[in-house]
């Protein structure tokens, strides 16, 4: 076996590193690489900490709530009723309204939204005069406040001066009662969240279309694609992570609708989602039960239900993502 001294002559270990020099200082160059490689750790941790602690206390104190029948007067008086608010919300004919509600006003706002977004993040990727202007402008929709948007689209969708219907007049349709029939109000106010937020999707796909390599775009115009195809087999499965990270956004905020339909309503119908709860979302049904009936015990329970409703469409995206893997 070679001393260190000899390894040190041949090369193999540098000369004045011999012994237990050399393992001390091998020790302290990998503590070294060690405390580099932890250190963004050490920086993100407590983050961590203080993000899980203001997230983890409100859903467990919410879900302690939803066990007891308590009003919003007396939240300190607690009558414990175990899963019987759970019980009557299953039954509740409220709660199965507001859930399709929410879910058709979602696919109705989302599915066009982030279509519309797709094409025009597209557009905006080739290089065209006064770029920068439009980037900027596809965002000022969304730097609107939702009450000032609701109100100005509010007043276009009015049943008798509004734009919408003078515009239908022009053409010979009949005006549309917007906000008394379901369907009606649904468009209407998908309409409302298609406008705040296609730019902002509109500019995530563009940053993201921005770093595909230019040389793929290259490669498929020497193999004889056009536009379309370059589009189709080129852009969309370059930006795909980030189509899903969009549609789960989309689907967090369509689960939480709540100020374009409670200003859509003009007054004490907002709450309720119109007369007949045509388009009352889960979030409105929270604050009806919670700051209306005074029951928060009920609204609590509503509210769990929408987080389980997230948690089912991430399981459903996770297990649709690996059925795919496995077939491709």
């Amino acid at each position: 076996m070679a001393t260190s001294t000899t390894k040190a002559l041949t090369g193999e270990e540098p000369p004045g590193r011999t012994g237990a020099e050399g393992t001390a200082r091998r020790r302290g160059a990998l503590m070294h690489r060690l405390d580099v490689k932890g250190a963004p750790y050490a920086f993100v941790a407590p983050f961590f900490v203080v993000f899980a602690a203001f997230s983890f206390y409100p859903l467990v104190y919410t879900s302690w709530i939803s066990l007891h029948d308590v009003e919003l007067a007396t939240l300190d008086l607690m009558e414990w009723v175990a899963f019987d608010n759970y019980v009557e919300l299953w039954g509740d004919s409220r709660f199965w309204n507001a859930l399709q509600n929410t879910i058709t006003i979602g696919i109705i706002s989302t599915v066009p939204q982030l279509m519309m977004a797709l094409g025009l993040a597209h557009l905006l990727n080739y290089r065209m005069r006064a770029s920068l202007f439009f980037r900027v402008a596809s965002l000022v929709p969304y730097a609107t406040s939702v009450a000032a948007a609701a109100l100005v689209f509010t007043m276009i969708f009015e049943r008798d001066f509004g734009m919408i219907n003078w515009a239908l007049g022009a053409v010979g349709i009949d005006p549309v009662n917007w906000e008394a029939d379901k369907w009606p109000a649904q468009v209407a106010i998908s309409t409302i969240v298609i406008w705040r937020w296609t730019g902002y999707n509109a500019l995530l796909y563009l940053a993201a279309m921005q770093a595909i390599p230019a040389d793929r775009y290259e490669a498929a115009s020497l193999d004889g694609a056009s536009r379309w195809q370059q589009f189709t087999h080129v852009t969309v499965p370059g930006i795909r992570s980030t189509i899903v990270f969009t549609i789960v956004l989309s689907t967090i905020g369509a689960t939480q609708l709540f100020g374009e339909p409670l200003i859509f309503g003009q007054g004490p119908n907002g709450i309720t989602g119109g007369a007949d709860n045509q388009y009352q979302t889960l979030g409105l049904l929270l604050y009806e039960e919670g700051w209306k009936n005074y029951q928060m015990g009920r609204s609590a329970t509503v509210a769990w239900a929408m987080f389980m409703l997230l948690v089912l469409a991430f399981v459903a995206q996770r297990l649709i993502k690996r059925l795919r893997s496995r077939t491709s």
